[in-house]
């Protein structure tokens, strides 16, 4: 575009919808057009403080989430919120009018549906980003108003309204470029791993998983004579998990960390296995790298989408995955074992999620906004 390009960008709550758009944000900004950008979102949500830190204009608005089948203790906050989204719709299209966008970037979050009613209603054009497999409520809505519908998965498409499905394309789920670019001996290195078993990296996100944590310190005696691991178990849990015991002579083997930071693409890197969760982020982060893993999704998640996630990696050889609500150790055991003792199967399985993955998926979506914004509104 020869003017500036006017970018409105709304999403948030989690980093499962901030990171892409703060992705493809960077993606324009590779290209050097020539742009002005306002995020618009919710000052508790994890939008604000990632706007803060990268000095970009944030504007909050007051939404509220509808919950489908609420139960007696959230009914009171279900009608409460019934209240709030009139009043964030109501700020959204005052934010919307005044900025008036050449586009409008939504990745979803319930503070994406009053801006993407507000681009409806000022007639811009509306381009709306979803990371999972299935297509949660808030973007079921969206993709209504929507001028262009971006999808992570091909498989997303049955999940649209029949009437949106022309309106699609599969850009893949944008994630940090530097997660591509991991120093495998750095690894080794800072953590004084060794090449004679398997490195598995270990993680439940940044806050840990007790679930994971837990059937993690149930099978270290077992998994240590065949792998070393470093754990990201969360703050709150790496006293409990460096008090586990461990064999004597193993000890050595097992790296219970609080949080990963800058090192994680390194750790990307020098993995042989990752077990970790299922959420959209992590699964694009997984299938872009090309690695394998055994996946433990978050039961029950909106949607079920953590299990849905889950299930498209192990049903394309592209993962292992319990899917049952409480595995045991016995069998997170049973799906690691064969893996760890064949690294022909590990290699086989991270081709499969890397044909998965898009590692080009923030340039895609950044040609689907650009394109959006030099046409215009449409019907």
């Amino acid at each position: 575009m020869s003017r500036t390009l006017r970018l409105l960008i709304t999403g948030g709550g989690t980093g499962g919808h901030t990171y892409p758009a703060l992705t493809t944000l960077s993606a324009v900004q590779r290209r050097q057009v020539p742009h002005d950008v306002l995020w618009v979102g919710t000052a508790s949500g994890l939008e604000a403080r990632i706007t803060s830190e990268n000095g970009i204009p944030f504007k909050a608005i007051t939404t509220g989430k509808l919950r489908r089948r609420p139960n007696l203790k959230e009914l009171g906050t279900n009608i409460a919120d019934v209240f709030r989204i009139p009043i964030g719709v109501f700020q959204a299209v005052g934010h919307a009018a005044r900025y008036l966008p050449d586009v409008v970037l939504s990745t979803g979050g319930y503070v994406a549906v009053p801006i993407g009613v507000a681009a409806k209603l000022i007639r811009r054009p509306l381009v709306m980003h979803e990371q999972t497999t299935v297509v949660g409520l808030a973007n079921r809505i969206l993709a209504r108003l929507a001028t262009r519908i971006a999808l992570s998965h091909e498989s997303s498409l049955d999940y649209l309204p029949a009437s949106a499905r022309a309106k699609a394309v599969v850009t893949g789920n944008p994630i940090r470029p530097e997660l591509l670019q991991g120093n495998r001996a750095a690894a080794y290195d800072l953590f004084g791993l060794t090449f004679e078993v398997p490195l598995i990296y270990v993680t439940g996100g940044a806050q840990g998983s007790k679930q994971i944590n837990t059937l993690i310190a149930e099978i270290l005696p077992r998994l240590l004579p065949h792998a070393q691991i470093v754990h990201q178990c969360g703050p709150a849990w790496i006293d409990q998990m460096r008090a586990v015991p461990l064999p004597p002579d193993l000890g050595d083997r097992y790296h219970p960390v609080p949080y990963v930071g800058g090192e994680l693409a390194d750790l990307f890197a020098a993995a042989d296995v990752v077990i970790s969760r299922s959420g959209a982020g992590t699964v694009s982060e997984l299938t872009a790298i090309g690695k394998p893993s055994v996946l433990i999704p978050l039961i029950p998640t909106g949607g079920d989408e953590q299990r849905k996630n889950a299930g498209y990696l192990a049903s394309a050889g592209a993962g292992r995955a319990l899917l049952e609500p409480h595995p045991t150790g016995d069998q997170l055991l049973a799906e690691l074992m064969p893996l760890l003792a064949d690294p022909g199967l590990r290699q086989a399985m991270g081709q499969e999620a890397g044909k998965l993955g898009r590692v080009d998926a923030a340039d895609a979506l950044c040609d689907v906004l650009l394109d959006a914004a030099s046409h215009g509104s449409r019907p």
